[in-house]
């Protein structure tokens, strides 16, 4: 058995046959835990599950790469020098922006630990990890990568919440303490905010009686150094819940994010509440109860549900369960569509799967890459199903995913869109194995072509430009060439005062434009456009995707002399070799160069030769 399992992890790769799917490592069917993630930039999936060992109840990891074949042999990595408990305590796994994974748990003695695993399998912060917060007491972990190859981790020891960042070098920063011994801050989850910071949504919440605690959601910003950017605000009423019941979190690609809670607080009846924040916390629904996807129902639950985030609007798209109150059995899937203004533009729902007399369960939605649809991924009793469809709500396909009627943990997330395709994982508890399945946007399953990459341009510069001989002026941007040399160039202006937008095409391969303009002041963005996509914004070198010029209409340092001459710019921009002035053929050009004091300025200059 175990060769054939080897054999299967040297020629897997993603299969298009549903009573196949792809096998991923070789685990006991109790294995449980299942999380996946995705390097946006490879493809490459990790895979992590927890399972009994000789340590405890501990993690294990295998990485696959684009085409699905895993890469850490028959039965992944496993982390074996923590000591951790008989039980899971929680775990969490994120991959990092760099083409590592780190895998965050509770030890047996009450830490909190990250291991840090490179792509070859390395252990660059060694196999037994970092301890976090200072060695304080902890429960439940999570993870989330920055944008730099670090991580953001969060842990509680259910009185109070603790918050790191880890760098990729494995330098820790300041442990952040989040309560105040009065009410227990725990159950946070993150969403990335400005500039590397994170946003934290957490519960406050006291006992209430057997079972049950009064919870209250709240929201707070920090830097990685420990600067708080955002003052703790309140998301949601308190409402006397289930303590087994808690909130979800999701970033709305705008620095904020949507959080959403089941409870019966409402009307006496199950139903899911939306809430939104801005990139400082703010709540953007104005009501504190938060927008039902459904009006308040006595006679069904709407409940288990999972969100995604249209890329191009930056609504809320959730999926959830419908179940009948008196027996719970007559199950239905529906989705709703909501604005970070608490709009449910879809109503009281669109039905995704009507009751066929089996139980649905694991439900989730991911939007595809383009802003052009969804995916609503669910089981059905053991069968693993997707269903299509567009930002309308217009369905497009439905695809059998895995026709094999075995048990299936299935994974606690899927790991999104990303390079044309979703990946899903499980555990087969009937024999054991972890197996997973991909799907791309258009339904289909198995060999994926990667897309060419979107290479943006970088180091995006600019400045003011006069010219003392005719008086006329403008903006002048630079930036370095993409690895690939695009079509085109779209440089954004974006007039500040008057709030107009131009699109100002440039030629591919140009690496400067002089922008002729009114004064004003300007916000420039600058993307490359291929045949088949267009680049995310050029960031300058300070890492913002903009730049401001303040255009005046004003001599700036341009009577002050030239000594050393950096850069020649024709007037359209284009960059030249030479920095002789000899060289030049007549015509007018944008000189940039060191003046005496070490200033450099740019300044129009006629040549006649």
């Amino acid at each position: 058995m175990l060769a054939l399992a080897a054999f299967a992890t040297l020629q897997a790769q993603w299969t298009d046959n549903a009573a196949q799917n792809t096998f991923i490592a070789n685990c006991s069917s109790d294995a449980g835990e299942v999380y996946t993630a995705t390097d946006p930039v490879s493809g490459d999936t990790y895979v992590q599950w927890t399972t009994g060992s000789s340590n405890g109840w501990s993690p294990w990891l295998q990485r696959l790469d684009f085409e699905g074949v895993p890469q850490w042999g028959e039965a992944g990595i496993h982390i074996t020098t923590p000591n951790l408990t008989s039980w899971s305590p929680g775990y969490a796994m994120a991959a990092t922006t760099d083409g590592g994974v780190v895998s965050m748990f509770r030890t047996a003695d009450a830490h909190h630990f990250a291991v840090r695993i490179n792509a070859d399998g390395t252990f660059p912060w060694g196999e037994h990890g970092l301890m976090l917060f200072d060695g304080a007491g902890g429960d439940r972990s999570e993870v989330m990568a920055g944008d730099d190859g670090g991580v953001w981790a969060l842990g509680t020891d259910l009185d109070y919440s603790f918050l790191q960042y880890v760098s990729a070098d494995g330098t820790l920063g300041p442990t952040i303490t989040l309560g105040d011994g009065n009410e227990d801050y725990t159950l946070g989850l993150m969403v990335p905010g400005l500039d590397n910071s994170v946003l934290v949504v957490y519960e406050k919440e006291h006992w209430a009686y057997t079972y049950y605690y009064e919870k209250e959601l709240w929201v707070v910003g920090y830097t990685q150094d420990g600067t708080q950017i955002a003052p703790a605000q309140q998301l949601m009423n308190p409402y006397t819940v289930g303590g087994y019941y808690h909130h979800y979190v999701v970033s709305d690609g705008a620095n904020g994010g949507y959080a959403y809670m089941w409870h019966p607080a409402i009307g006496n009846a199950f139903n899911t509440y939306v809430f939104h924040f801005d990139e400082y916390g703010n709540s953007t629904i104005a009501d504190l109860n938060g927008i039902a996807v459904h009006e308040a129902d006595p006679m069904n639950y709407y409940l288990d549900a999972y969100a995604t985030v249209d890329p191009t609007s930056h609504d809320l798209i959730i999926a959830y369960e419908v179940k009948d109150a008196s027996t719970q059995t007559q199950d239905h899937i529906y989705m709703n569509r909501i604005t970070a203004t608490g709009e449910k533009v879809w109503g009281e729902g669109i039905l995704v799967a009507d009751y066929i007399g089996v139980d649905y369960s694991d439900v989730m939605v991911d939007a595809f890459e383009d802003g052009s649809g969804f995916a609503v991924v669910y089981m059905q009793d053991n069968l693993l199903m997707a269903k299509g469809f567009d930002m309308d709500g217009n369905p497009l396909w439905t695809t059998t995913m895995s026709s094999n009627n075995y048990g299936k943990y299935f994974c606690e997330n899927s790991t999104g869109f990303h390079l044309g395709q979703d990946v899903v994982a499980w555990v087969n508890t009937t024999t054991g194995g972890v197996y997973g399945q991909n799907i791309a946007p258009d339904g289909t399953m198995g060999p994926v072509e990667m897309p060419e990459p979107c290479y943006a341009p970088e180091n995006l510069e600019g400045e003011y430009v006069y010219q003392e001989e005719d008086q006329s002026f403008g903006a002048l941007l630079r930036w370095d060439a993409p690895e690939t040399q695009p079509l085109w160039y779209n440089l954004y202006r974006y007039v500040i005062v008057t709030k107009e937008d131009v699109v100002i095409e440039v030629p591919g391969d140009a690496t400067s434009y002089f922008d002729a303009s009114e004064p004003g002041q300007y916000k420039y963005q600058l993307t490359a456009v291929y045949e088949d996509c267009e680049s995310d914004y050029a960031l300058t070198p300070d890492g913002e995707d903009h730049v401001i010029i303040e255009v005046t209409g004003i001599e700036e340092h341009t009577t002050d002399e030239i000594v050393t001459v950096v850069r020649i710019y024709t007037m359209n921009g284009q960059s030249l070799k030479v920095t002789d002035l000899n060289e030049l053929q007549t015509g007018l050009y944008i000189l940039q160069g060191l003046t005496q004091d070490g200033r450099m300025v740019s300044k129009k200059m006629v040549v006649n030769q």
